[in-house]
């Protein structure tokens, strides 16, 4: 070393990518017409928010930035970068959802009958109605499943079939449920989802009775265009009684009405939002819309009138305008399908995994009597119709799944589709940007922290 020259030399910094921070794998990204920012939403951690395009800059170089940047500490605060495997996350969390109770959770069919023949409907009808013996089963598993499960929550959701076609045995058993939960601490929510052809205000009335906080109801259209999908079993219009039940009655719940939209009334829907808007005002009843896509199947098939899935850019739209509103982190499962605490029981008491499995015998795994979640496989009668719906959480064997940027948000999608028919991914899955502006919008509108900014 020469005389005078420095003898230290500069120590290196530890950039942010050799400390372990990288860029988020689950952004998608689009550009705000209007501003130079750049919408961001990260679908793991459930956020939105506007980024600079000096920051967006930055990020695309931000592993090569020392780690204590001040723009890495920005970036990592608004989530934006990670130093975890966010992939190996979302499968652990849908492990979790699988064992982990929030709650237990039943979804109960007291007829599997029903006065209504919908072209659509997955569903094979026949009327007869749960018995005193099955409803002590039904009352037998709840007691099981919350002690084996610790949960002091208990969700019911009634179902069929057309469950109005039985309102004793929803007034009987909410009753007794409600005083099983209550014994324990607990607490007990239900819901119905009902054509609302037999909402009168009496069955609206022992509805509230029994702790019913939420309905869905259908309407496909006005008048005629309801009428075509949405018919009685002899052929007769349902759409003036179900709009007179839902105007006429004081419902003390929420109603969602539900717009299946399909090749027949896609440009209906806004007509029928605002038709109920009308409805809502008129009644005071708390009522909101939103659309539901049909897919074609089988049932349609059979039933002899295929309505056919609304394609190209209206379903993109109608898809994003529902999933905007119910946006939040990654869960890691997709329905109760994932979830040894969510159970289906028809009106025999047995026990399926998936609403569109529950009038299908052959896929039930146990009965209400028998079945015991603390030893889940020993007694349930059929453990593969319960571990093939559990083992479909978090696709692993699919690598498309796997390597896709929506994997969050959808956790590999239906589980009765990916089991019997086929892979249903998202219908905007080739357009982020539609995604991420309407996303942004509805969080600005909603005035919903962004979480990102």
């Amino acid at each position: 070393m020469a005389h005078g020259q420095d003898d230290h030399t500069e120590e290196r910094c530890e950039t942010a990518g050799e400390a372990g921070w990288n860029v988020s794998r689950y952004l998608i990204w689009a550009t705000v017409p209007g501003t130079r920012g750049i919408a961001v939403a990260n679908l793991f951690n459930g956020t939105c928010g506007m980024c600079s395009p000096l920051e967006w800059a930055l990020l695309a170089e931000a592993c090569d930035l020392p780690r204590d940047h001040p723009f890495v500490m920005r970036f990592v605060r608004r989530g934006l970068m990670v130093d975890f495997d966010e992939r190996a996350a979302l499968q652990a969390l849908g492990r979790a959802a699988c064992a982990i109770p929030q709650q237990v959770s039943l979804t109960i069919c007291p007829t599997m009958g029903c006065n209504f023949d919908c072209p659509y409907c997955f569903s094979t009808h026949h009327g007869k109605e749960m018995s005193p013996k099955v409803q002590d089963d039904v009352v037998s598993l709840a007691q099981r499943m919350l002690d084996a499960s610790g949960s002091e929550r208990l969700s019911v959701t009634w179902f069929g079939g057309e469950p109005l076609l039985a309102p004793r045995v929803i007034e009987s058993l909410s009753s007794r449920l409600i005083s099983c939960v209550e014994q324990r601490g607990g607490t007990y929510s239900a819901s119905i989802i009902t054509n609302g052809y037999l909402l009168t205000q009496k069955v609206a009335d022992m509805l509230a009775a029994a702790r019913v906080r939420h309905a869905q109801v259908t309407v496909d259209g006005i008048g005629a265009t309801h009428d075509a999908t949405r018919r009685l079993a002899d052929g007769s219009p349902t759409f003036d009684r179900i709009v007179a039940n839902l105007r006429d009655n004081k419902l003390v719940f929420h109603v969602h009405v539900r717009c299946n939209v399909h090749e027949g009334n896609r440009g209906e829907f806004d007509d029928v939002k605002a038709y109920m808007e009308r409805v809502a005002d008129a009644s005071g009843n708390d009522i909101v819309c939103f659309p539901a896509l049909v897919r074609d199947n089988a049932a349609a098939d059979v039933r002899g009138q295929q309505v056919g899935l609304v394609r190209g850019a209206d379903m993109g739209d109608l898809s994003v305008f529902q999933r905007v509103r119910h946006f939040g982190p990654a869960r890691g499962s997709f329905c109760g399908a994932h979830s040894l605490w969510d159970v289906g029981i028809d009106e025999q008491g047995r026990l399926h995994k998936c609403w569109e499995a529950v009038d299908k015998p052959a896929l039930s795994f146990g009965t209400a009597r028998d079945w015991n979640p603390q030893d889940p496989i020993a007694t349930a009668t059929s453990p593969d119709n319960l571990t093939k719906f559990l083992n479909t959480v978090q696709p692993t064997s699919d690598a498309e799944c796997l390597d896709c940027v929506w994997l969050p948000l959808c956790a590999g999608g239906c589980p009765y589709r990916r089991l019997f028919e086929s892979r249903v991914c998202v219908a905007y899955k080739d357009d982020a940007q539609t995604f991420v502006r309407e996303l942004y919008a509805h969080m600005r509108a909603q005035k919903k922290p962004a979480g990102i900014n």
